[in-house]
């Protein structure tokens, strides 16, 4: 009878733990493949929303800048129709007279230049960035 040391014959220990740990194996490299997949799901739009927003920016950089003189700005001088005047620069901003905090007080420069009153201390500094949305062109000089 051979003893343990010289026997050929596997020991039903060790196949258990070679088949486990294959097993462990398998399983880890599988479970990665998945989550890399699933990260690229949920990354892949945001790149490619990032792609489209920078070319929407790009293309939106190109246009053509339009001029106005001050006699048709003062054509929109309407709560319905209101544009303003800021540093040499035309503003339609039809769609906030409604929002505006001051309330009426928007109206008071509505067609005209509104300069002073927009750099004014009841402003808060958030309206130089809002401001931008509503740029439509230059004013003739």
């Amino acid at each position: 009878m051979a003893t343990p040391e010289t026997s050929r014959e596997p020991c039903p220990d060790r196949i258990l733990d070679d088949i486990g740990s294959a097993f462990g194996m398998e399983l880890m490299v599988v479970t990665l493949i998945i989550g890399f997949l699933l990260s690229l799901l949920f990354l892949a739009p945001r790149f490619i929303k990032s792609d489209q927003t920078k070319k929407v920016q790009s293309d939106t950089n190109i246009k053509t800048v339009k001029s106005y003189n001050k006699a048709a700005v003062s054509l929109h001088n309407k709560r319905t129709d209101c544009w303003i005047i800021i540093k040499e620069k035309v503003y339609d901003v039809t769609p906030y007279v409604e929002e505006h905090p001051g309330g009426d007080a928007i109206l008071a420069h509505a067609g005209d230049d509104s300069t002073e009153g927009f750099f004014g201390p009841q402003h808060a500094t958030r309206v130089f960035d809002m401001i931008e949305d509503f740029y439509i062109g230059e004013l003739e000089k």
